[in-house]
């Protein structure tokens, strides 16, 4: 069966399930877990969708296809009653991260502001026996500073002997893998090279806090709350240190969707609980976000850095232009008269291919593009706001996004526990430690010539 942006012959993808698979009829809910030990709450296995990926180059391989059967809700059950067990050594730190995108959702669903979600979820969290909730924000502060030094970077050094522009935003691991295994080179040469949110966050809780609280990785559970599957297969890929050598940063990925249901069957009347922080007894007070529309914003804050340190203009105010359609937009500056900075913002597999299609034939005029696998961004991933039938559900769509909008902005520079972790955790902010803990390399094949013919 063939993935419906496939323009090969075959794909090995798994083929799409009935989503309304989620319980089995002998699964007891996690209230009546409580009273049976040993037993766990039961959902529909995970699966890739073959209409939620882009990485379609049969790049499911049968070892792959196995671990991803193992990123459900099971797999974080197996952990809570391994936790109740008289046998301690088996015993681990449950930790669960939660993505700001996800927050909208569960603030939609559940028909409360954003702020009681989050308390409301890490309240639910805990009840079932989880140790510690974060926030991902402070993972994206990361891969938003080290993505603005790298755009600056490849701007001074852009020439017509090396082409280092246009940089293409690695954020979004479905477009990452499909660029991997598909693109090639050509394409992949141009990706950030500043890991993702996801991955750095399984650094922080794997290396940094891990650290702190005096435990080996491998005592550490990591789960992962994401708005898309793609971020199940990214959880495979993920690469570390020499220190964190054998453990992986998530070793289990769920969607808003598939903690929608635990909660649904479970006791939402537990009490609420502020959201943890890296720092000790120190909680998360308010909920913040990044200056995107419905992403984390990678675009507007690169942009306002490289207005600034380029050509020393600061911006207040990001504007987007909507070109093709309103997931092809784009950003400009003008000095002199001049256009001196094109920004792109390109969301959803047509415009991707459209951008690929610019980039080979040398006609793409952008300076940088953030690239997003799932159209309207990630607030409409698939593992979240979706109809019964599999369809995204647009009222509640809709309804997260002027949530999501809602939320206060909060810039990664003025972070004073990035700027703290920068010189405890990583040695400095151009340290060589730095350089390993926050970038990454891609695997690619060769497709025809190592440079794109791009003319600006």
């Amino acid at each position: 069966m063939k993935c419906e942006h496939c323009t090969r012959k075959e794909c090995s993808k798994k083929t799409k399930t009935d989503d309304q698979e989620n319980v089995s009829a002998d699964a007891p809910s996690p209230a009546q877990e409580n009273g049976e030990k040993g037993e766990f709450h039961k959902l529909a296995d995970a699966r890739i969708f073959l209409s939620d990926c882009l990485a379609c180059d049969s790049c499911v391989t049968a070892e792959e296809g196995v671990q991803l059967s193992q990123q459900n809700a099971k797999d974080f059950f197996r952990v809570l009653n391994l936790n109740k067990k008289c046998d301690t050594s088996k015993h681990k730190v449950l930790v669960v991260s939660v993505c700001p995108q996800s927050l909208p959702y569960f603030a939609a669903k559940f028909n409360v502001s954003v702020t009681d979600a989050s308390r409301r979820l890490c309240g639910f969290l805990k009840s079932l026996g989880v140790h510690y909730v974060f926030d991902t924000r402070i993972a994206a502060d990361f891969s938003i500073l080290e993505s603005q030094k790298e755009f600056v970077r490849r701007y001074r050094q852009h020439s017509e002997e090396e082409r280092t522009l246009p940089m293409l935003t690695s954020a979004c691991p479905g477009w990452v893998r499909y660029a991997e295994r598909v693109l090639g080179r050509p394409v992949t040469a141009h990706l950030c090279t500043a890991k993702s949110p996801q991955q750095v966050m399984g650094s922080l809780v794997k290396d940094y806090f891990a650290r702190q609280q005096n435990l080996s990785p491998e005592k550490i559970f990591h789960v992962i709350v994401a708005p898309c599957y793609d971020k199940k297969l990214e959880a495979l890929q993920e690469g570390f240190p020499p220190a964190l050598y054998g453990s992986r940063g998530a070793d289990c990925v769920l969607t808003s969707g598939e903690i929608a249901q635990i909660m649904e069957q479970g006791d939402l009347s537990v009490k609420d609980a502020a959201v943890d922080t890296l720092f000790g007894d120190l909680k998360e007070d308010k909920v913040m976000r990044h200056d995107g529309a419905s992403s984390d914003g990678h675009l507007a804050h690169i942009f306002r850095h490289a207005a600034k340190e380029l050509f020393n203009e600061d911006v207040e105010e990001v504007t987007y232009r909507a070109l093709r359609n309103k997931d092809f937009q784009e950003v400009t500056l003008e000095k002199n008269g001049e256009v001196v900075l094109r920004f792109a913002a390109a969301y959803g597999f047509r415009n991707i291919q459209n951008m690929i299609l610019k980039l080979k034939k040398g006609k793409f005029p952008y300076h940088f593009v953030e690239v997003l696998a799932c159209a309207g961004g990630c607030l409409n991933g698939r593992g979240q706001a979706q109809t019964p039938d599999g369809h995204a559900d647009k009222a509640l769509l809709r309804q997260m996004e002027g949530i999501y909008a809602d939320i206060p902005v909060r810039r990664p520079e003025s972070s004073a526990h990035v700027q703290e972790l920068y010189q405890e955790w990583l040695e400095g902010i151009n340290s060589p430690k730095a350089r390993e803990v926050l970038h990454t390399t891609y695997q690619s094949q060769e497709r025809g010539a190592h440079s794109l013919d791009i003319k600006w």
